[in-house]
């Protein structure tokens, strides 16, 4: 039997929950509003698609799927090539989407799409001019992409970074892995945003090479955060008063192995963060 069922939040919405962890998606404003305020505004795809006319996603925590529909509905009436590699160590979320879509309402109208995702683990379709191209690897993703075969994932533009808390999932969040992801992702233009705004993930980005901003608010979060290849991609850089205050926490330093764990930074860590270029031209 399923662990996974809908439940109502107090916003009126519904979304998935876990019973075995407990956790819920998308917990406050729910998955639709969530995924469309974190993603799909944030990252302005509309408008890099309708520049680019294609992109690649990493779609890291595929759950009940609510990230990438959100990107597919918004760009369902422009014209080019998404390409989507989902994902998860389970498909019961995206099971449990496809047997309650009507409550949950954002898997309306792509039920085919996740059918066939489901049962055939890709699903290719052409929406008007959209060419959609997704597949969902069923695999451990934090053992699956130090594999070779990680190195003939498409490069993507944009990540969808959702896995379950660090203190639930701890081998999602660790400084090897994210190592990994921007040794993969190359020189490739890609934006990352999750919805932690901790001072262990953030420093955790900056020390695998990323550059890392303040991202928008979602729900009962004031902010949330933002990874990527260039400073270009981010609107607003974490500056040398946030690597003050990083200095002075004490649940900071990177986790290595996937234990869940708060310490303070380690003057190893103190000094990647500060010969970052993010912060090497300022006064600390």
């Amino acid at each position: 039997m399923s662990s996974f069922r809908v439940v109502p939040l107090p916003s009126g919405v519904w979304s998935i929950q876990d019973q075995d962890s407990g956790e819920t998606f998308h917990p406050v404003i729910g998955p639709a509003a969530e995924a469309e305020a974190l993603y799909v505004r944030q990252l302005r795809l509309e408008q890099r698609f309708q520049e680019e006319g294609e992109l690649t996603l990493w779609d890291v925590g595929l759950g009940g799927a609510a990230n990438p529909i959100a990107v597919l509905r918004a760009l369902s009436n422009k014209r080019g090539r998404v390409r989507i590699l989902s994902f998860d160590r389970t498909d019961e979320p995206l099971k449990c989407a496809l047997e309650h879509a009507e409550p949950l309402v954002y898997p309306r109208g792509w039920e085919a799409v996740l059918k066939a995702l489901f049962e055939d683990r890709r699903a290719r379709v052409r929406r008007q001019g959209l060419e959609i191209d997704w597949t969902f690897e069923q695999v451990d993703f934090s053992s699956a992409i130090h594999r070779v075969m990680a190195e003939a994932w498409d490069k993507p533009g944009a990540i969808l970074f959702d896995a379950f808390s660090p203190a639930r999932n701890p081998e999602m969040w660790t400084l090897p892995l994210f190592n990994r992801m921007r040794e993969l992702v190359g020189k490739t233009p890609c934006a990352m945003p999750t919805y932690s705004r901790s001072t262990m993930l953030r420093a955790t980005w900056l020390c695998a090479g990323f550059w890392v901003g303040r991202g928008c608010a979602t729900g009962e979060k004031e902010e949330t955060t933002v990874a990527a290849t260039s400073p270009a991609l981010l609107d607003e850089l974490l500056d040398r008063s946030w690597l003050e205050r990083c200095r002075r926490s004490t649940s900071a330093e990177p986790m290595v192995e996937p234990v869940y764990r708060q310490r303070p930074l380690s003057a190893e860590s103190m000094n990647r963060l500060a010969s970052h270029p993010q912060f090497l031209e300022q006064n600390i």
